[in-house]
């Protein structure tokens, strides 16, 4: 799965990569190099542009989203918080997802995201010790990271309240690569550059949508053990991606 990712990049900086039309911003996203399931995150998105706008085609977006998606036909926010995660496989028939997969999808970018090894080590109370391995572009680049968005309609909210929608996200995650699995089995699934249009098109669908995620080939992504300091959601700081030390490693 991935639980936990770093996004530091300024919404200037996301806007030039990825060819933003539009930035849907009540204020910047503070820099976090642990995000978190609830936090809101950037994703990049396309969305269908009004006939008073006079545009032609798709508007790609930046915007913020909660991270954990609340499909829209739920009665409870709360779901949002165990659908972080939507496998590849199930992805187009889940009814948690297969809307969105049909409709509204989108880029999550990151700087890199966190996961956890399970040694052969225990605690003092006989559990394994987990280490965290923080897992990165190897070119420093920003990780593309393939999502699908909801937007969930609160009933408790009056039509005039300006918070009645909810804009909710998940990553999309496939079987680990060799060169990862020995960490975890699962990873986060790439758009790739040359693809990403055709990702991001609202009026595209069908499972050869599919086709245009990859995982990261051998060589392409970087992973190194980190500070288990991040384990804990309460702490943040460019520091959680620092390598360990070589003998702590």
């Amino acid at each position: 799965m991935c639980g936990r990712y770093a996004s530091s990049r300024e919404p200037d900086d996301l806007v030039d990569e990825f060819g933003v039309a539009e930035t849907v911003l009540a204020e910047p996203l503070a820099p976090s190099w642990n995000v978190a399931p609830t936090d809101a995150v950037y994703a990049v998105l396309e969305r269908p542009a009004k006939p008073e706008e006079g545009i032609d085609g798709p508007r790609r977006q930046l915007r913020a989203l909660r991270w954990g998606l609340v499909p829209s036909w739920s009665k409870d926010a709360k779901i949002g918080s165990r659908l972080i995660n939507a496998r590849m496989e199930t992805v187009a028939e889940k009814p948690s997802f297969r809307r969105a997969f049909a409709a509204r999808r989108c880029l999550l970018p990151a700087d890199g995201y966190y996961e956890w090894y399970v040694t052969e080590q225990t605690d003092a109370k006989g559990k394994p010790v987990k280490q965290p391995y923080f897992i990165r572009p190897d070119d420093g680049g920003t990780l593309a990271m393939a999502g699908l968005y909801e937007i969930w309609r609160d009933p408790d909210r009056g039509d005039d309240d300006p918070d009645r929608f909810r804009w909710t996200c998940t990553v999309i995650t496939t079987e680990a690569t060799d060169d990862l699995g020995r960490i975890h089995d699962r990873m986060p699934l790439m758009v790739g550059p040359g693809v990403r249009d055709d990702w991001l098109d609202p009026t595209a669908s069908g499972h050869e949508l599919l086709d245009l995620l990859e995982p990261a080939v051998p060589g392409r992504l970087t992973a190194y053990p980190v500070s288990t300091a991040v384990s804990n959601v309460r702490n943040d700081g460019a520091h959680l991606v620092d390598p360990l030390p070589l003998e702590e490693g």
